[in-house]
C-alpha cells in the first residue's frame, strides 16, 4: 500500500465513528489477549496441581495425613486437594456426631466434594465468557463500522461531479480496516476459547474420576471389618 493508503493515515482520516469503533475493538483485543494469557497460566497450574497431589494420594500416605496436609494447604493447594479436604471433612464431621450409618456418611462426603467441585469449576472457567463474547460480538462491531464508514464515504462522494476509483478507494479502505479489525479480534479469543473449554472439560473429568475412586477407597473402609477408616492408606494398604 502507498502511503496515502496506510492503515495509521486511513484511520486518522476515517470518520468519528469508525475511530471509536476501531478503538473499542483495539481495547477489547487487548483485553482478550491478557485474558489469554491469565487462562494459559492458570490452567498449567491447575494441572501441575492435580497431579503433584494425585501422585501423594496413590503413595500410600493415610487419609488422615493427607487430610492434615490438605487442610493446612487449602489456600495453595490445587482443586483436587481442596476437593478431597472438604469430602474429608464432612466424613470425619458426620462421624463425630456417631453417625454409623456408611450410606449416609458416603452420601454426606459425596455431596460436600460435589459441591466444591462446582466452586472449582467455577473458578477455572472465569473468563471464558469474557473470551466468548469478544469472539462472538467483534465481526459484528467492525462490520458496523465498515457499514458506517462506506455510508459516511458516499455521502461524501454525492456532492462531487466526476467519481473515479482514486477518490473512491481511500473511504472504502478506511471502511474496510474496521472489518479486519474485528476478524483480529475475534479469531484469537474463539481460538482460545475452544481450546481453553476442551482443557476445562478434562480437569472436570478428572476430578470427577478422582471423587468416584476416593468414594470407592471411603466404601472400603466403612466396611472393612478391622481397623479405623481414615487410617488407611489411599492405596488400600
Amino acid at each position: 500500500m502507498t502511503n496515502n493508503l496506510s492503515i495509521v493515515q486511513l484511520l486518522l482520516h476515517a470518520s468519528w465513528v469508525v475511530q471509536a469503533v476501531v478503538a473499542l475493538l483495539v481495547l477489547g483485543s487487548i483485553a482478550s489477549w491478557a485474558a489469554i494469557f491469565r487462562k494459559l497460566f492458570a490452567l498449567k497450574r491447575v494441572n501441575h496441581l492435580n497431579e503433584e497431589f494425585e501422585r501423594n494420594f496413590w503413595s500410600g500416605k493415610s487419609l488422615n495425613d493427607l487430610y492434615a496436609s490438605a487442610a493446612q494447604n487449602s489456600r495453595l493447594g490445587g482443586p483436587m486437594e481442596r476437593i478431597f479436604a472438604n469430602g474429608m471433612r464432612e466424613y470425619q464431621k458426620l462421624r463425630e456426631r456417631r453417625i454409623t450409618d456408611p450410606g449416609a456418611l458416603l452420601d454426606g462426603a459425596r455431596r460436600a466434594m460435589r459441591a466444591s467441585l462446582q466452586r472449582e469449576l467455577d473458578t477455572i472457567e472465569s473468563n471464558l465468557a469474557f473470551l466468548a463474547s469478544v469472539g462472538s460480538v467483534s465481526p459484528y462491531v467492525g462490520l458496523f463500522g465498515t457499514v458506517w464508514g462506506i455510508m459516511h464515504a458516499f455521502t461524501g462522494l454525492a456532492s462531487m461531479q466526476t467519481v473515479t476509483l482514486a477518490t473512491v478507494a481511500p473511504g472504502i479502505a478506511e471502511a474496510l480496516v474496521a472489518t479486519a479489525i474485528g476478524l483480529f479480534a475475534a479469531i484469537p479469543a474463539v481460538v482460545a476459547y475452544n481450546r481453553y473449554s476442551h482443557d476445562i472439560d478434562r480437569i472436570a473429568n478428572g476430578l470427577e474420576t478422582f471423587m468416584e475412586e476416593f468414594s470407592n477407597i471411603l466404601q472400603r473402609n466403612l466396611g472393612a471389618a478391622s481397623g479405623t477408616p481414615g487410617q488407611q492408606s489411599a492405596s488400600g494398604h
